[in-house]
């Protein structure tokens, strides 16, 4: 089987997240049932705060800005030419098969990790952060 690697998106938005986040993320992306791109990781506190004023982000104490939290989609073949795109933000369908397979890698590596698509409000389907109570 060929070991799946992150294209330069995915590499560039990788920079700066906490070393066990990225271990969860790697197993995961060899995992999964089809690639994806990690679209979003650290931010800087001008870029949360334009999110929160659009309405994208609902806080300002996001995992963004310390490097706890990414955010991912799936990666599929759109036009079935062979050319990998990103596949609409909020494939609840496709989001909901990456859900299963990160929360195993997360328990593989032993890393405690959160998803937004189990939170009551704001559903986040591409978020992923490492949980408060074990990275304060």
């Amino acid at each position: 089987m060929t070991m799946r690697e992150w294209d330069k998106t995915s590499l560039d938005r990788l920079q700066g997240i906490h070393p066990d986040l990225r271990r969860v993320m790697d197993r995961a992306l060899q995992a999964a049932p089809f690639p994806f791109r990690v679209i979003d990781g650290l931010r800087t506190l001008a870029r949360q705060k334009e999110l929160v004023r659009i309405g994208a982000s609902k806080t300002m104490r996001s995992r963004h800005l310390t490097g706890h939290a990414v955010d991912i989609v799936p990666l599929v073949d759109l036009d079935r030419d062979g050319k990998l795109e990103t596949e609409e933000l909020f494939s609840w369908p496709l989001i909901n098969k990456l859900a299963p397979v990160v929360k195993a890698a997360a328990a593989a590596e032993g890393v405690a990790i959160e998803w937004g698509g189990d939170w009551r409000s704001f559903k986040d389907g591409p978020h992923w952060q490492l949980t408060w109570a074990a990275y304060p």
